[in-house]
């Protein structure tokens, strides 16, 4: 070969190379379709996400290393008040833990495209020397036995009060033991509301020797970090699952066109993707042995433990389905492509 064919040749293979490393990395950036305006994303959340560290040290990060262009940003309330903050417009979405709640959001016209992305559980913790005797009782039992207590004025009882998914959870299983929440709560000294989150009523559980109704994720990092000297009493079962969920908001609400559907669509597609869903399965291994909020996804695409997973479902599920058909809205490929058929028994009616 002569020079200009030798020079001819070494021109097509850098030709040729730039070509093949301009395509591998315009395929690791997202859509060019998408709109990449600058935006920023505001997420309502209950306080269990926000408290153990989850939401900012693991979720934002990672997202926006993903969607560069937004800006995400949690507010960590109750999950009643994250609720109010997105039918205010205050909020793009909302990510909780009540199921109750978010089917009425869903009902009255404020939130679409509903997917279940975690699941723990409600513990019931108290003292570590136990001094009411709870330890291995069921939840029922155990609330009637500190109530038998409370009234003997042997026993405490530390409740949120403030309209989270904790309390609604709390509220529902006073309700299952037969017990009245509206008396005990306004005619008795032995049952206290803080108003407040959860690290901070534990915080006041601890101080007068309580008990109290916790998710395991806040507790625990509570107990790792020294701020209370407590211990569960009554461990993880059925009565206390305790799932969480992502909802954007409404756009075709007139209250809520001011809200970033875009964005909030490409952060649920992302927390249920491999990706998202891994951020869960690996926070908290590392210093607990095992994740604070255990991924959705794959319970539900490993088929590793039905029983697990219908006692999720039970719970959480609306109507039969993890978000109804009437509140899915624009939802692109979320519930039915070939992308998204490993979570597609969620949304099937149960029989």
């Amino acid at each position: 070969m002569n020079t200009t064919g030798k020079i001819v040749a070494t021109a097509l293979i850098v030709i040729i190379v730039a070509a093949v490393g301009a395509y591998a990395y315009l395929s690791m950036q997202p859509n060019s379709d998408l709109d990449q305006t600058p935006v920023t994303l505001t997420v309502s959340s209950t306080t269990s996400l926000y408290e153990t560290g989850v939401e900012n040290d693991a979720i934002k990060p990672a997202f926006e290393a993903k969607y560069p262009w937004i800006t995400l940003n949690f507010l960590a309330q109750g999950t009643g008040a994250a609720i109010q903050t997105a039918m205010r417009g205050d909020a793009d979405m909302i990510m909780v833990h009540s199921p109750s709640q978010e089917a009425a959001f869903l009902e009255n016209g404020y939130g679409v495209n509903r997917k279940i992305i975690a699941y723990n559980f409600f513990v019931i913790v108290g003292p570590e020397d136990d001094p009411a005797g709870i330890a291995g009782m069921d939840p029922l039992q155990a609330l009637t036995t500190i109530k038998d207590l409370g009234e003997q004025g042997q026993a405490t009882w530390i409740s949120r009060g403030d309209s989270s998914g904790t309390n609604s959870k709390e509220k529902s299983l006073w309700k299952a033991a037969g017990i009245n929440w509206d008396d005990i709560r306004t005619e008795t000294s032995w049952y206290l509301e803080t108003g407040q989150g959860m690290t901070a009523t534990l915080l006041v559980a601890n101080e007068k020797g309580g008990y109290t109704l916790s998710d395991l994720a806040t507790f625990l990092t509570n107990v790792n970090s020294g701020n209370i000297q407590m211990a569960v009493a009554v461990e993880a079962s059925k009565d206390l699952i305790n799932v969480y969920s992502v909802i954007a908001d409404n756009p075709q609400n007139a209250n809520l066109t001011d809200t970033h559907f875009d964005a909030e669509m490409l952060f649920i597609d992302w927390i249920v993707s491999d990706e998202g869903q891994q951020i869960f399965a690996d926070f908290g291994t590392e210093t607990f042995g095992k994740p604070l909020f255990a991924p959705y996804v794959p319970l539900v695409t490993s088929g590793s433990n039905a029983t697990l997973l219908e006692w999720v479902q039970d719970y959480a599920f609306i109507d039969g389905y993890e978000c109804p058909p009437q509140y899915q809205y624009e939802a692109g490929d979320l519930y039915s492509s070939p992308s998204a058929s490993v979570i597609a028994p969620v949304i099937q009616q149960k029989e």
